[in-house]
């Protein structure tokens, strides 16, 4: 009995199809001077489930048989008995020629798709690797500089350690976010708890805090939880604090702001840097992307829209960010629900590691 029941779940298009072709069949000699009405109906219902199912070349074959078969019969009963003249019976030709231009077109269409499959996965296989692969040179060369900076003997020495020292945690910044790129699309690459928002940017930005001269402004009015990933949540808020702080000098201002919006939370970083040009708003969410000229490796804004696309939610420029303006960006996250009741506490989602600067 389960077998049957899951051959009909899986297979209930073409029993629905069948059922609809064998009634329109069954109708053609009843149906007098509209007697074409339900023979079109069977071919071109034919092809609409084809569009949708794209059959294997022997089941396809079959159908257009089957199909052809039965219709030119009909076709030719109703000829003698002259309910249609013999002009008709074209037809059956002509909508097969119909049907297998259509299959021509699906298959054309499903190898193309099944191509772009398969070089997105070795895309993202190239890109899982490498960041691998870069990890354990990148951790002897840091290893090794680090030596160097100890024992160094003068200042020319110190500073080119320390140089090679930046640019190293910069490829490994660069060679984590690729990975990350890499994992978003994995069923498992969020792992779901209730997030205190409030307690989630007051942590981040006290770890900013020590790690940047700005002069920083957090309000946090939320008052609830949203279901989401902690870690990567915080990951998020990071690199928009990151691009903050980026774009910003000494002494400038960086405002963290969150709040609730109807059903959904909202995050928003804003900062009085250069801005962003109105035609790079949605061009800053990029792989590799550059905004106003400045350098970088175009990762973390992509990063915060992949973990705010795996969470249902979004992340938009906001209006009023354009050059000499400052930017402001906001995270907007689903599922916003009140605080549980006394003694339970939530999940705060930011981690105990120092800001990435």
């Amino acid at each position: 009995m389960s077998v049957t029941a899951s051959t009909l779940r899986r297979y209930w298009v073409e029993l629905g199809w069948a059922t609809f072709a064998a009634i329109n069949f069954a109708a053609m000699p009843f149906a007098g001077e509209w007697e074409t009405v339900p023979f079109h109906f069977v071919w071109v219902s034919l092809t609409i489930v084809y569009g949708f199912r794209v059959w294997r070349p022997w089941p396809t074959a079959g159908a257009l048989s089957g199909v052809m078969l039965i219709s030119g019969v009909a076709l030719v009963g109703m000829s003698t008995r002259g309910q249609v003249s013999t002009a008709e019976l074209t037809e059956v030709p002509l909508m097969a020629a119909m049907f297998v231009a259509m299959v021509w077109h699906a298959r054309r269409r499903q190898a193309a798709l099944e191509e772009l499959s398969r070089a997105t996965e070795r895309e993202r296989d190239f890109v899982r690797d490498a960041s691998h692969e870069l990890r354990t040179p990148i951790t002897i060369a840091r290893g090794h500089a680090e030596l160097i900076r100890a024992g160094a003997g003068g200042e020319q020495t110190l500073a080119d350690a320390g140089i090679v020292l930046d640019e190293l945690s910069r490829l490994e910044r660069v060679a984590e976010r690729l990975l990350l790129l890499a994992a978003v699309e994995h069923p498992n690459f969020l792992r779901r708890a209730l997030i205190d928002i409030d307690a989630l940017v007051v942590e981040t930005e006290r770890r900013w805090r020590a790690s940047a001269d700005r002069d920083w402004r957090v309000t946090a009015g939320t008052s609830g939880l949203v279901p989401a990933d902690g870690e990567r949540l915080s990951y998020a808020l990071d690199a928009l604090i990151e691009n903050a702080v980026k774009f910003t000098s000494d002494g400038g201002t960086i405002g963290i702001r969150a709040w609730q919006t109807g059903d959904a939370a909202v995050i928003e970083v804003r900062d009085d840097g250069p801005g962003i040009a109105a035609e790079q708003h949605d061009r800053v969410f990029e792989r590799f992307a550059r905004g106003n000229g400045r350098r970088g490796t175009g990762l973390g804004l992509p990063i915060v829209k992949a973990i705010a696309d795996a969470h249902g939610g979004s992340i938009a420029v906001e209006p009023g960010s354009g050059p000499g303006q400052g930017a402001c960006l906001r995270l907007t996250l689903p599922g916003f629900r009140p605080p549980p009741r006394a003694g339970r506490r939530p999940v705060s989602g930011s981690r105990p590691s120092e800001a990435r600067a």
